[in-house]
């Protein structure tokens, strides 16, 4: 097994690689943003309970305890907004952040991390009540507000955007230069359709003009669109950001009083993840959700249930954002989201294929990068209710039948040793393996 350092070193290899498998082109136009994002968001376990001193202790609890794990970004999501400024842009709420999102931003970036915030397509209502100016141009709201069909803000009554319309892409291009002069790094674009939800809604040109305006602001800023995303335009959404839901929140709300996510949420993931694989690659990642690991019991979910969560997220190169309250992580969980070979797997930029999906033991694997295509990241997971032996088989994975490979567990840290034909291991329900295999001989 190669260190981690050494695994950091090699990352961007491996993620150029998935990129030419995925045939999909970096998007470089949004920074130099190529490996899946690891960071924090607010809404699993605060909603939208926040402020700027709440959002700055989340940050200062990164900074003394993940940081140095790869950790960085430091989200706000929905609940940061108040109005709209005199060109119609949204604007934060005056009381919970009262020195503005830069102030944030800046107290983020003196800690060595990044900053992150929350949008919806579309124009807010204030805005279109306003009609507001648009700012460089001599067109207003009205100009380019389509009312007839609804907006895409998820009951907060804004209207669509008719990009055929001139002032259009300026309306975009100046909320995008408002972000990036606050320093935000990161925007998480929510309710986006075909999707989200809203099945009838088509934003698509208003992706594609955001990609573009980002790219206009020379400020390296990722964009993740949000949520279930619809699977017949992955290619738009893998031209036009840099992440997108598969599906619908982890969170089980009101199922589960008192707790972030449960089972079942996860199981979803496994049913709907591998038909998105050929999608990802270097600044374009398939998005799980939230990881609701760390928050001990309030996570709602058993430790087996939290490491193949864990599991199943690194796999596949899934954006690594924390859901769980930073100020009071379970120093119990800690081993599951700082585990350097682990995050190494989702780093490296490779997604997994499960070998087959007919039965709940499954066994996912992915090819690695170097000697010849013999090495490999190989995931075991009983999904069953009851205790069950996986077994991975080297042929399954394209070695010769009754070939040896050396394994080894990356849970663990601990070699396992030779083994010919296979691997089989007895795990307890909803427990998994995440195992280092290299072909020999």
């Amino acid at each position: 097994m190669l260190a981690y350092t050494k695994i950091r070193a090699l990352m961007m290899v491996g993620v150029m690689v998935a990129s030419s498998a995925a045939g999909f082109p970096v998007n470089r136009g949004q920074g130099d943003l190529l490996a899946p994002p690891m960071g924090w968001s607010s809404w699993s376990s605060l909603r939208e309970h926040i402020s700027a001193s709440i959002i700055e202790a989340q940050a200062d609890a990164m900074h003394a305890s993940l940081q140095r794990y790869g950790y960085q970004y430091v989200n706000i999501d929905a609940g940061w907004f108040s109005g709209v400024d005199e060109y119609g842009r949204q604007t934060w709420d005056p009381t919970r952040f009262p020195g503005g999102i830069s102030a944030v931003a800046a107290y983020v970036h003196r800690l060595g991390l990044k900053l992150g915030i929350y949008l919806t397509p579309g124009i807010p209502a204030e805005a279109v009540a306003a009609n507001s100016p648009i700012l460089g141009t001599p067109y207003h709201i009205s100009d380019i507000a389509d009312t007839s069909v609804p907006g895409n803000t998820a009951g907060q009554g804004a209207a669509r955007i008719d990009f055929s319309k001139p002032g259009a892409a300026a309306y975009v291009q100046s909320q995008a230069d408002l972000l990036a002069s606050w320093g935000v790094d990161y925007l998480k674009m929510d309710f986006v359709g075909p999707g989200g939800g809203r099945v009838q809604a088509d934003d698509r040109p208003d992706m594609a003009a955001w990609h573009a305006a980002i790219a206009k602001t020379g400020r390296p800023l990722h964009l993740e669109l949000s949520n279930s995303l619809n699977f017949a335009d992955a290619a738009t959404w893998a031209r036009d950001s840099n992440g997108w839901r598969i599906e619908s929140d982890i969170e089980c709300y009101s199922r589960c009083p008192g707790q972030l996510t449960n089972w079942g949420q996860v199981l979803k993931r496994f049913t709907d993840a591998p038909k998105w694989v050929p999608f990802a690659g270097p600044g374009h990642w398939n998005d799980l959700d939230s990881l609701e690991v760390g928050g001990g019991t309030l996570d709602g979910l058993t430790a087996d249930e939290k490491q193949t969560m864990a599991t199943l997220w690194s796999i596949e190169s899934a954006p690594l954002l924390l859901g769980v309250d930073l100020t009071k992580l379970d120093p119990a969980d800690l081993p599951l989201i700082t585990n350097r070979d682990v995050i190494a797997v989702d780093q490296a930029g490779r997604p997994a294929h499960p070998v087959s999906q007919a039965t709940p033991q499954q066994v996912w694997f992915t090819r690695n990068a170097g000697r010849g295509g013999h090495d490999f990241t190989v995931a075991l997971f009983n999904l069953g209710d009851t205790a069950s032996s996986v077994t991975a088989n080297w042929s399954d994975l394209g070695l010769p039948a009754g070939s040896a490979a050396m394994v080894r567990d990356l849970w663990q840290h601990t070699n396992i040793g030779r083994k010919i034909g296979g691997f089989t291991a007895t795990l307890a329900p909803h427990a998994s393996m995440l195992l280092d295999v290299r072909g020999v001989g």
